[in-house]
């Protein structure tokens, strides 16, 4: 296809064509360290499926081939979370976790979504302001104050439009699911498996809805709400829930070292500790350090057993009035893509409440409901302020199509709770069968160290073998 580059990043067909020809390279040295089996091309889709012979975007894809050609069985692609997240590298980055016989029997596949890194990217160009990693999710100001975030709702939706392009308006996990396919006909392959971990189990699950005789074997880790009516409002929602299942772990973990940060000795003097710390931190504020930054340091800190300590150092610089611990933060350009495209999702899938609506009353609610979480996981985003509604309904995900899918669920998962996984199971039917895994924490498979779940998902993607009933992982 000979295309002709304009100054928006967009491309213009020149001659008819409707595939790619995936020419594989090297790839880019900002991709980060990389399995140097690693490479990488660039597939061309429409800007707006409606309009085929319009512009075109680019994405960026990355493979590492099957180990052993004569075992293989297809691709594997790496759906990324976010919304907004890369995936460029994951086939050198998760691919160094999986076993063998998975790495024998695929090629892994991963690529920035649209708008995302290497792929056509966009930008807001957001104030430095409003990429504060503390304000990545609208923590509300003392007392449930709501004043700071919905300022930065209405700049970051006006930065959005003012800024964004005309890629932003393109940005849906509808077409996130028709660029996967347009990758898995330019790979020429008549059908793939996909692993979609956090956000990328729901654009795993809508494009096994749209397209789902093209699936092969799908792995849903860590999955979300699919209610069509709320997508990613229901998924902030469901944080206050994820929490406080969460927070338990930590909690524990805590006490056991009571010696090292006297936070308490059982897990609800720990609680009562954090409590207190946060409450006196919206009275007097130090500098770096407020009630909604240890909040949220607190649920940052959920994701993972091994950032336990970066909670507790928050804490202890709390209660000591010691130093306190910097925040590690991505590079300011690829967290304003981040924050971007998150919103541009979020707005773009679904309609929410204008400003008018009661999003202060909604906080003192979960306030009261949730204290961990504050409220945050309920209050305004810039979707209250986007210029643009949605341009299709978003999808429902039914029980039609192949069964050929497996989802794996933490216990205590903070960002995507079982509740909502289980909306997920229920939604999809017999089409999907669901293992909990009792663990705590945000992504399940190769990510624990449970041998039981991981080997129930070894066996679907490597044999077929799928549980004929739910299962429990201890």
């Amino acid at each position: 296809m000979t295309l002709v580059m304009v100054l928006t990043g967009l491309v213009t067909p020149v001659a008819a064509a409707t595939e790619s020809t995936v020419e594989w390279r090297s790839c880019p040295a900002a991709a980060g360290p990389l399995d140097p089996r690693q490479e990488c091309a660039t597939v061309w889709v429409p800007l707006d499926y409606r309009k085929p012979g319009g512009e075109w975007i680019s994405l960026a894809v990355s493979r590492i081939r099957t180990a052993r050609p004569e075992l293989r069985r297809g691709v594997l692609l790496l759906i990324p979370g976010g919304p907004g997240g890369s995936g460029l590298a994951r086939p050198s980055t998760h691919g160094s976790r999986l076993p063998q016989e998975v790495l024998d029997r695929y090629d892994l596949v991963g690529f920035d979504p649209r708008g995302v890194g290497h792929s056509t990217p966009v930008s807001c160009d957001l104030e430095p302001r409003d990429i504060e990693p503390t304000a990545f999710l609208p923590w509300p100001g003392p007392g449930g104050d709501i004043s700071g975030t919905v300022g930065r709702a209405n700049r970051v939706a006006e930065a959005c439009a003012r800024n964004g392009g005309p890629v932003i308006r393109t940005i849906t996990t509808r077409n996130e699911a028709r660029d996967i396919d347009r990758i898995r006909r330019a790979l020429g392959e008549s059908r793939l498996s996909a692993w979609g971990t956090s956000y990328g189990t729901y654009v795993g699950a809508v494009y096994a809805t749209m397209f789902p005789r093209r699936t092969d074997r799908i792995v849903l880790d860590s999955s979300g709400d699919p209610d069509p009516r709320r997508v990613a409002r229901g998924w902030q929602a469901n944080f206050a829930v994820g929490a406080e299942d969460r927070f338990p772990d930590f909690a524990s973990w805590a006490a056991a070292r009571d010696a090292n940060y006297g936070f308490g000795s059982t897990p609800q003097a720990v609680h009562a500790t954090y409590r207190r710390l946060a409450g006196e931190l919206d009275r007097n504020a130090r500098p770096g350090l407020t009630g909604a930054v240890l909040r949220a340091v607190m649920f940052n800190s959920l994701y993972a057993d091994a950032a336990f300590p970066q909670l507790a150092a928050f804490m202890q610089a709390a209660l000591t009035g010691g130093p306190v611990p910097p925040i590690p933060v991505p590079p300011a350009d690829q967290f304003r893509n981040l924050v971007s495209v998150q919103a541009a999702t979020a707005c773009n899938d679904v309609a929410w409440p204008g400003p008018e609506h009661d999003y202060a009353g909604d906080v003192a609610r979960n306030r009261a409901a949730y204290p961990l979480t504050d409220g945050m996981p309920v209050n305004v985003q810039p979707c209250a302020f986007w210029p643009y509604p949605p341009a299709e309904h978003p999808t429902r995900v039914t029980a039609h199509g192949p069964k050929n899918i497996l989802m794996i669920q933490n216990r205590r998962d903070p960002a995507t709770p079982l509740a909502g996984a289980l909306r997920m199971r229920s939604a999809l039917g017999d089409r999907a069968r669901i293992v909990v895994v009792e663990s705590g924490g945000h992504n399940a498979y190769v990510a624990n160290g449970n041998a039981c779940g991981d080997q129930v998902v070894t066996d679907f993607l490597t044999n077929a073998t799928r549980p004929r009933h739910d299962v429990t992982c201890p």
